[in-house]
């Protein structure tokens, strides 16, 4: 089966460099595309979709905004299994200051080269190993700055009131961007923060080995 992942706000498939999949499972990295004007999150997942076959049964893994792309796609295609890591089900979910700032348009006061600039100096004070920091800082430093102005404001005003008719989240208790007071993961991984996806690998790649043989079985 093939497992379908599609990265966060700005990142590559790099991000993924410790996620194992079951043997039987073909990993499939998306790369983001480019977004239209304005163009809201649903849209952007439906032609982001066309990259996948789904002809046959798949599954799509996504980390935080890509997790809200990968429910936008779920609503479209229908995939044995979406798996959320470090995201939301749906809009109801996002803390209600993202809300706030997608209806007064705060983000587009800040500068992006301010943003990638404070995130590469947060990763210094991070938990990731310091071979994973030099990494994540290469990724900010690539990211594309008209994509993220694009994102920032797509998430910010993404509504959507039902999650995917199959879906695991996982999450951690120290997500400092996605705060897990404001969701209900099925699966909670204590003293995880926003990237576990590189520092707790060990046990999401445990939980993804017993949920897509589950599924597996099921087809």
């Amino acid at each position: 089966m093939k497992v379908y992942f599609i990265s966060g706000l700005g990142a590559d498939c790099r991000v993924f460099k410790h996620i194992q999949l079951p043997e039987n499972c073909e990993p499939v990295y998306l790369e983001w595309i480019r977004p239209m004007n304005k163009e809201p999150l649903p849209h952007y997942a439906s032609r982001l979709a066309e990259k996948i076959d789904a002809s046959r049964p798949f599954a799509v893994i996504g980390l935080s905004m890509g997790g809200m792309v990968a429910c936008e796609i779920a609503r479209k295609l229908k995939p044995a299994i979406t798996i959320l890591l470090s995201s939301v089900p749906d809009s109801g979910h996002l803390p209600f200051y993202f809300k706030i700032a997608g209806k007064l348009g705060l983000y587009k006061a800040v500068p992006i080269w301010l943003i990638k600039s404070t995130a590469v100096i947060k990763r210094s004070f991070a938990a990731e190993s310091n071979t994973d920091k030099v990494l994540i800082r290469q990724i900010i430093k690539e990211s594309d700055a008209h994509f993220i102005r694009w994102a920032i404001g797509a998430v910010l005003k993404w509504k959507s009131n039902s999650p995917p008719d199959f879906y695991i989240h996982i999450h951690g208790t120290r997500d400092e961007v996605l705060p897990i007071r404001f969701t209900k993961p099925t699966h909670v991984i204590p003293q995880a923060g926003h990237l576990m996806v590189m520092t707790h690998s060990r046990r999401i790649n445990k939980i993804l080995a017993e949920m897509l043989k589950g599924v597996e079985q099921v087809q």
